[in-house]
């Protein structure tokens, strides 16, 4: 009888389910990627600025796509689902000291307010970036909404929010090996894969489709909305506000 029930249990914690929807896992290697070629845009020097501005759209795009979907996306990708207040953050990070925090199928209350922290940064960052002005050949293309010295502000908080960034950033890695070895949890193959096991994830926190036709239709409205506001701005201003 314990055969059968050792035997029950290990099928059981074999079952997989999806927690992350397609355009989640889209968006987070789709971020990964244009960080990087924004990094690399950027020490490749001045030649490469368009290059760099391109990255800081695609950034963009992807950040705000992220928030809206954190509204109308799956359950697991809604904020109302894993964001917790301050309370409940820290009573979870005093039982994860204890090594008795529960399970979470998508974000735990500390990895969400991670992720809501890159976000703001990432998405200030990318922001900044429009009405930079690197002093040589290369501005930004919204700099001439601002003056030139409005401008050189704002270029000086692009450059230290980066640092804030790799901070985050290193932290969000660290959080994600700490798991991988503490609780035996990859979180990098359900990044990929969209699954979780259990004890992680249950058949109640299965979703059952990703609508990516309605990511699409988000991630089109956004590029289209940025195009416009781009498209539209006036010349860059080095004498004096426009206002």
């Amino acid at each position: 009888m314990a055969a059968i029930d050792d035997s029950i249990d290990e099928s059981t914690a074999k079952e997989e389910y999806r927690v992350w929807d397609l355009p989640v896992r889209v968006f987070h290697w789709a971020l990964v990627l244009a960080i990087i070629a924004a990094f690399v845009t950027n020490r490749l020097g001045v030649a490469y600025f368009t290059y760099h501005v391109w990255c800081g759209y695609a950034v963009l795009v992807l950040i705000l796509f992220r928030v809206l979907w954190g509204l109308v996306g799956t359950k697991h990708a809604r904020f109302a689902t894993f964001v917790r207040g301050p309370r409940s953050t820290i009573r979870y990070a005093a039982e994860l000291i204890r090594g008795r925090d529960e399970p979470h199928a998508g974000h735990n209350p500390l990895g969400a307010w991670m992720i809501v922290t890159l976000l703001g940064l990432l998405g200030s960052q990318a922001l900044l970036g429009l009405f930079a002005d690197d002093e040589i050949f290369n501005t930004g293309p919204l700099s001439g909404y601002v003056t030139h010295d409005t401008s050189l502000r704002l270029t000086s908080l692009h450059r230290i929010v980066f640092y804030w960034i790799v901070a985050a950033i290193a932290i969000h890695v660290l959080a994600v090996v700490a798991h991988a070895v503490f609780k035996q949890e990859n979180l990098v193959q359900a990044m990929l894969t969209g699954h979780k096991s259990a004890p992680s994830a249950t058949r109640h926190d299965h979703i059952h489709t990703s609508r990516t036709w309605l990511a699409v239709l988000v991630t089109i409205a956004v590029s289209a909305g940025l195009a416009w506001i781009v498209g539209d701005a006036p010349a860059p201003n080095n004498t004096g506000s426009l206002f």
